[in-house]
């Protein structure tokens, strides 16, 4: 299979019935992205399907949100909270930090059965029945029979707060593509692209997803977004972060052994080496990117939550993060963070084995690559 953005489009449309595709603007990343999977990805038959389905889904939702805005323009007038970010290396406790905010009744997450598919606006009434949610289940179940290892490696469900790159993938610019097979000219462009009408576009979703489903103070989660924090505040001037920090000689290995699994779904080339390469250049550059971010804003919009603390004591390392933010810890909050961490204890999942070495790293090399981040942060543990 050779991968056409024209034919992928045209799929789009005759699913859909549907023809306006917003803006132009993703037009290059879909073109990107289609030139990076024909020439760079080495992909299986199954990693073709894979990434058919992958991107034919993006552009039927990008025509849905389209769509549903053509029809009730009056979406456009919803304002959204915050938001409050969290961002950080990956593996350093993103995701639990991310699940303990979402169980916060007062925000409002990007749950996953939503991000996939957006449309129609879901209902306060029946979002939780919504039969998009058992479709999601559905995905999820099939998912972890084909690949079980992906249930130690990370958390999903389908009605948990989940990554907001899909929303991103809509535009064709984010990390996902290149965390599922290695593109590295399509990598290459992402660094360096422009990002902001992804951001406004993003938010776009946001207002259709909470016009009849509030609160409007909204959380997300994506490591990502420290690539680009420029382009995501001028969408979001009021945005906040909560930054986790650990150790990225304990953190690279876990990100290639995760990367190297996935896609093997889609590819069967498998060089750890230079997968341990790319991936501390692209972290190393995500987190001076942020830290420099942080240093012409200021340091009021982040709150930083070490890796340790928050394992060893969630709630109170929470409560701590919002007092920093100047959100409110009410007792609502504390009774649904407290259940969501008894339920959710580290390591509850399994093991999850893996080695930097097999990726060609050492803790010196990877440490000295992060030597500011270090000497700047609480990123021991």
């Amino acid at each position: 299979m050779t991968f056409s953005a024209d034919e992928l489009e045209d799929g789009a449309r005759a699913a859909t019935g549907l023809e306006d595709f917003g803006s132009l603007y993703y037009r290059e990343g879909l073109e990107r992205t289609v030139a990076a999977l024909n020439t760079e990805a080495d992909l299986t038959d199954m990693g073709q399907v894979i990434q058919h389905a992958t991107i034919s889904n993006a552009l039927i939702q990008r025509l849905n949100v389209e769509h549903t805005y053509t029809n009730l323009p009056e979406i456009d007038d919803e304002v959204v909270g915050g938001p409050v970010f969290v961002i950080g290396l990956p593996r350093t406790g993103t995701t639990a930090l991310s699940q303990l905010v979402a169980a916060d009744p007062q925000f409002r997450s990007l749950r996953m059965w939503e991000s996939q598919a957006p449309t129609p606006p879901p209902e306060a009434a029946t979002q939780h029945t919504d039969p998009r949610i058992a479709a999601a289940e559905a995905g999820l179940a099939m998912l972890n029979d084909m690949f079980p290892l992906m249930k130690t490696l990370y958390n999903s469900e389908a009605t948990a707060a989940t990554e907001c790159q899909d929303l991103m993938g809509m535009s064709f610019r984010t990390f996902h593509f290149d965390g599922v097979v290695r593109v590295p000219g399509y990598l290459a462009w992402l660094m360096d692209c422009d990002m902001r009408e992804t951001y406004t576009f993003h938010r776009r979703v946001l207002k259709l997803l909470q016009w009849h489903c509030p609160p409007v103070l909204w959380h997300l989660k994506t490591p990502v977004h420290m690539f680009a924090l420029d382009a995501l505040v001028e969408a979001y001037p009021n945005a906040k972060f909560m930054w986790s920090h650990r150790d990225p000689a304990k953190v690279m290995g876990s990100v290639c052994s995760l990367i190297r699994y996935v896609r093997s779904w889609s590819s069967d080339r498998d060089d750890p080496e230079e997968l341990g390469a790319e991936q501390l250049d692209s972290w190393a550059e995500g987190v001076r990117r942020a830290m420099d971010f942080r240093k012409r804003v200021g340091g009021d919009r982040f709150a930083d939550v070490a890796f340790a603390d928050l394992q060893t004591d969630p709630v109170h390392t929470l409560e701590a993060t919002y007092t920093t933010l100047g959100l409110t810890f009410t007792e609502a909050t504390a009774r649904s963070v407290e259940q969501w961490a008894r339920e959710h204890r580290p390591g509850s999942r399994g093991a999850h084995d893996y080695h930097l070495g097999d990726y060609g790293l050492t803790p010196e090399a990877v440490r000295e690559r992060f030597a500011d981040y270090l000497s700047t942060y609480d990123a021991t543990a």
